[in-house]
């Protein structure tokens, strides 16, 4: 029996997985998160053998509770089930360990595959991230700004444009309030922009955020 734990902040997105997870032979969710928090406190409690991870999550998002997932537990796979697509996201997430990569657009059975495959030690990657990471490869850079910037960086900048303050970043990432500072100021120079509003608009316009939902 393969031991399925689901994190994302989306409790119908979770629901969903849990209905569909049902009725796959050999699979069994022993617990949902809601949070890259939750998430580490409740792998000590499940164990589960493969986590589906959602990247963009209040708090601790998927980049960060995957490197420290593995950290402390190298055996345990993690796919990431995301509506990112694009570059720097599938990059990021595998350089950091994960085992998978699918879109939340994925068929059924793509998914009940994936949790197989990567029990067996295989790589799994959907099929459009593949052939985005190939076309990536052949161009020899994807052509976003974002690409420069480090594993470190990526996870600085994601806090930072969820609106979390230096104290709160630096106590979930374990830093000096001053390097925090030292790494929003690096994103700064590095994306030649000028504070925390227009690093957001960035962010917005290459798809690594959402941006925020019209109202009808």
């Amino acid at each position: 029996m393969i031991n399925v734990l689901v994190v994302d902040d989306h409790e119908l997105v979770r629901t969903g997985i849990l209905r569909i997870l049902d009725d796959a032979s050999g699979i069994k969710v022993v617990g949902e998160a809601n949070s890259g928090e939750e998430a580490l406190e409740l792998v000590k409690k499940r164990q589960p053998d493969v986590i589906l991870m959602d990247v963009t999550m209040p708090g601790m998002g998927g980049l960060e509770a995957t490197r420290k997932l593995l950290g402390l537990y190298p055996a345990l796979k993690i796919i990431i089930l995301s509506v990112h697509d694009e570059e720097p996201y599938p990059s990021r997430l595998l350089q950091a360990g994960a085992s998978g990569y699918l879109t939340k657009g994925c068929a059924v059975e793509e998914m009940v595959d994936a949790i197989r495959s990567v029990c067996l030690g295989e790589r799994y990657i959907g099929t459009d991230i593949a052939q985005r990471l190939a076309l990536s490869t052949i161009a020899g850079k994807s052509g976003s700004p974002f690409d420069k910037l480090s594993q470190r960086e990526m996870q600085v900048l994601l806090m930072v444009t969820q609106g979390q303050k230096t104290q709160e970043i630096s106590d979930k990432l374990c830093l000096s309030p001053k390097t925090v500072s030292t790494y929003r100021y690096r994103l700064y120079d590095k994306l030649a922009v000028a504070n925390d509003v227009e690093l957001t608009h960035l962010a917005i316009r290459h798809g690594i955020i959402e941006g925020p939902k019209e109202v009808k």
